[in-house]
């Protein structure tokens, strides 16, 4: 019997997306700072996977100011949080199939 891998989603591949989408899972919403310490990545390294997530329509994104200071907050949306859902349930049907 093969695997199906139709849940898989290959923009997860990435670790660093996997990560933001699980904190953003765990939380309402999370700001730019907050993520880029919690991750311990660099600006980039975080600004570019955000930028996949948002391209594929998986987080929102809310700028304001906080006492006069620019604020990113990252929103997953209902498409992200399904595909993380659909990922993870992938995932764990590859698990279970190695030890039948």
């Amino acid at each position: 019997m093969g695997l199906d891998f139709s849940l898989y989603d290959k923009v997860f591949e990435n670790r660093i997306r996997l990560q933001i989408m699980s904190v953003l899972m765990a939380n309402d919403s999370y700001d730019f700072s907050s993520l880029k310490e919690t991750l311990d990545v660099t600006d980039g390294n975080l600004a570019s996977n955000l930028k996949t997530l948002e391209k594929e329509g998986y987080i929102s994104v809310e700028k304001s100011f906080v006492d006069r200071k620019p604020n990113t907050r990252y929103k997953r949306t209902e498409k992200g949080a399904k595909a993380f859902e659909n990922h993870l349930t992938a995932l764990e049907n590859l698990i279970k199939q190695q030890y039948k």
